[in-house]
């Protein structure tokens, strides 16, 4: 006797894409930024392993910083710059580190998932691709900068620490070890400078480089530096003229020009903006490339949607 199946005609992703799922977008958005916490290590290895090399050597130099304050006869002041220089350093490695895991971390984000085929996987989840990316722009953007920042305040709270029981041994004035303390009203600046200018002013570059991400077959590094180049090449072949190569500029170097420079010395003075916070978020620039980076992460969502295994 035959007897025919009443099967389903739709493929798995229709029906699971159509079937109630009772998660809010905030949950799978949730899941999604855990997903690639699990999956790129790299976010938070990468700054944990600089900051224990940096604190190794700072550790070091500290045991001979009694010495050296006697030496200068300036007393409490040699150490309180001593501490502005070392915190300084401190966040400007961590900066480096966390620009340098974004950049790669947006090239590989959707590549790699496309090279290795675990793309197939992940969408048959009820996931959709607009929630993929964007969440991959969120670490990006906000969680990697407030990331850097919370180490760079463990970082500075143990470098305080020790350098005061150091000083503490050697019998150096409660007064001297007080006057370190003083370096945590810089974190307040120090959270601005990050999160504004290496989160949302560099979100047009996240934005691209995940947009190359979504589209480039093999060496998305190459296909994400070369067009730039070759743009202010032939602009400055054919009108003489570098526009282009001054608005990457602009980009890159965060705003300096409109006053994001210090009003503090040396080398903590790159991390603290002049420009107040209500200037910062009216600033044309900054609504300009955020606009612009919509567009790059509009143009990635249909890629992804489009693109399948390489």
């Amino acid at each position: 006797m035959n007897t025919q199946s009443n099967a389903v005609t739709g493929s798995p992703l229709e029906t699971r894409a159509d079937a109630p799922t009772g998660i809010s977008e905030g949950r799978r958005m949730y899941w999604a930024v855990r997903r690639e916490l699990w999956e790129f290590r790299s976010i938070y290895v990468a700054p944990l392993a600089a900051s224990a090399v940096f604190l190794f050597g700072f550790l070091i130099s500290t045991m001979h910083l009694p010495s050296r304050m006697r030496a200068s006869g300036q007393g409490s002041d040699y150490v309180h710059e001593f501490m502005l220089q070392s915190c300084g350093f401190a966040a400007l490695v961590l900066m480096g580190t966390m620009i340098l895991v974004a950049i790669f971390y947006c090239l590989e984000a959707l590549h790699s998932e496309r090279r290795d085929r675990s793309i197939l996987f992940w969408k048959s989840l009820p996931i959709s691709d607009l929630t993929t990316v964007l969440s991959k722009a969120l670490v990006a953007v906000i969680l990697l900068p407030l990331f850097a920042f919370a180490l760079t305040c463990a970082l500075w709270f143990v470098m305080v620490s020790f350098s005061s029981v150091v000083l503490l041994v050697r019998g150096t004035s409660v007064a001297t070890i007080a006057s370190q303390f003083s370096i945590f009203q810089l974190l307040p600046p120090l959270l601005y400078h990050m999160l504004g200018i290496h989160g949302f002013w560099y979100a047009p570059i996240y934005g691209w480089l995940l947009l190359v991400s979504s589209w480039a077959r093999r060496a998305p590094f190459l296909w994400a530096t070369l067009p730039p180049l070759a743009i202010g090449v032939i602009e400055k072949i054919a009108f003489n003229t570098s526009y282009f190569a001054g608005m990457l500029s602009y980009v890159f170097r965060g705003s300096m020009d409109d006053g994001m420079q210090s009003k503090a010395t040396g080398m903590y003075g790159t991390l603290i903006p002049r420009l107040g916070i209500g200037e910062f978020l009216t600033s044309p620039g900054l609504w300009v490339g955020l606009a612009v980076s919509a567009i790059f992460l509009a143009v990635a969502v249909r890629m992804r949607r489009s693109q399948g295994p390489i």
